[in-house]
């Protein structure tokens, strides 16, 4: 099977999943907005943005490396480096996690109305973040470890069962903001019983690589070279809407609050299926890259990014047509998040044209060249927000991340061209066939 056959065929079935998640998530959202009110689902929102930027930040940036190290020890055979690398990754979460659940709600009351939010509901949100934290860990390592499904899965399809048992449990027990706080309940200890789980399958696939002759204690420096710049990069990258929903908390009401929440959902699903084909090329772009193939690496590149941006606009497509069936299940209110959606689709096919950037100055060893580019996204975002949600609401919400997508991307993309002397847009890929088409006809 071809490289491109495979990421065809595995992201398909991740994406599957995740479609199947995102299903069940929705039908969360939704009896929350039908039976609770489009508040309530504000609220629940605002601490589901809140738990995952705690969760990602808890590993100090580990999480976020941890499918490049994978990748590389297993290739190498270095067992002992890679058992090391977890250990350091864990101790973080278990540090941050106790300062978390001693001082974190005194400190949340702090942050204005996101913060009121999440104070009322702290002890679950925090235990859910530490969970989250321990997801996003085992489940890079498992990526890396050629393990996708494994690595996946537990966020795709288990948070989301666990969402809708919770909401089971709340709606037959409590109603209004006490229903919210019975949902993370329910989530939250479910969740950490599937963050062991999925740990002992890392251990156990860990376990199985060769000790090799590396000592963890050489490595740190360069472990932690790699992921302080990752910890702003994967916040802002993986989390950006999550960060969007938290300022907005100032601008918007929380029923509005829930139509924009409601259409990051599902653009998040829609990158997702984009993410999935990075996800299934990276253990071998990294593998290329440890075994100085720069040709297979350039190549795997290529085929990555013309199978990304092709789907991409497929989804855009599927999204304009399909959107305003799937708002009507909110509410006849929710119907004014259909524009808005479509508007922040556009910056998918944005992002997949202009290539994995952060992923190539990670393997070239310059992580921190794309702290720039973080910062200018986040000022974008922040001087759209107040320049055009006041006098658009909704569209002026999605035309500001519309703008700091196309900062982040454009940013990052020049940025890797003058570093690392790689286009990883797709420029590259459609230039090199072009090349490959007129060579027969001279």
């Amino acid at each position: 099977m071809s490289l491109r056959q495979r990421l065809l065929s595995q992201s398909t079935v991740i994406f599957g999943a995740r479609l199947f998640g995102a299903g069940l998530t929705f039908l969360v959202q939704v009896a929350i907005a039908r039976f609770l009110g489009s508040q309530a689902l504000g609220e629940y929102i605002l601490v589901m943005a809140t738990v995952n930027i705690i969760a990602v930040m808890m590993p100090l940036g580990f999480e976020a490396t941890g499918t490049y190290f994978a990748a590389e020890y297993r290739a190498r055979g270095e067992g002992r480096l890679l058992r090391g690398f977890m250990v350091r990754a864990y101790a973080h979460i278990a540090l941050t996690g106790a300062v978390i659940l001693i001082v974190g709600q005194a400190l949340a009351g702090l942050f204005g109305e996101a913060g009121s939010a999440i104070a009322s509901h702290w002890t679950p949100a925090a235990i859910l973040a530490i969970a989250t934290a321990m997801v996003f860990v085992s489940g890079a390592m498992l990526v890396g470890l050629k393990r996708p499904f494994a690595g996946f899965f537990a966020e795709t399809l288990f948070r989301p069962l666990l969402a809708i048992a919770g909401f089971a449990v709340a709606i037959a027990f409590s109603a209004g903001i006490e229903a919210i706080n019975q949902i993370l309940w329910v989530l939250s200890v479910g969740y950490a019983i599937v963050a062991v789980a999925q740990l002992l399958m890392l251990m156990g696939s860990a376990g199985e690589i060769p000790a090799g002759n590396g000592e963890p204690r050489a490595e740190i420096r360069r472990w932690w070279h790699f992921a302080l710049p990752w910890v702003a990069l994967a916040v802002v990258g993986d989390f950006f809407f999550d960060i969007d929903l938290l300022l907005l908390a100032g601008h918007m009401p929380h029923d509005q609050l829930a139509v924009f929440g409601v259409c990051t959902r599902i653009f998040s699903l829609v990158a997702f299926g984009v993410g999935a084909v990075y996800a299934v090329t990276m253990p071998d772009m990294f593998e290329s890259e440890a075994l100085k193939d720069r040709d297979g690496f350039h190549r795997k590149i290529g085929e990555a990014n013309l199978v990304a941006s092709g789907l991409s606009v497929a989804l855009l497509g599927i999204v304009v047509l399909l959107s305003p069936l799937a708002f009507m299940l909110f509410g006849a209110e929710f119907q004014a998040g259909v524009i808005p959606l479509a508007i922040l689709c556009v910056g998918l096919v944005v992002r997949s044209v202009f290539g994995p950037s952060s992923i190539v100055l990670s393997i070239h060893n310059r992580p921190y060249a794309a702290l720039p580019a973080v910062g200018a996204s986040l000022a974008a975002l922040v001087g759209a927000n107040l320049l055009l949600v006041p006098p658009l609401g909704l569209i002026g919400a999605s035309l500001a991340a519309l703008v700091a997508m196309t900062v982040w991307s454009s940013a990052m993309w020049l940025t890797t061209l003058h570093v690392a002397g790689v286009d990883v847009s797709i420029r590259a890929r459609l230039g090199a066939a072009r090349s490959l088409a007129i060579k027969p006809a001279e």
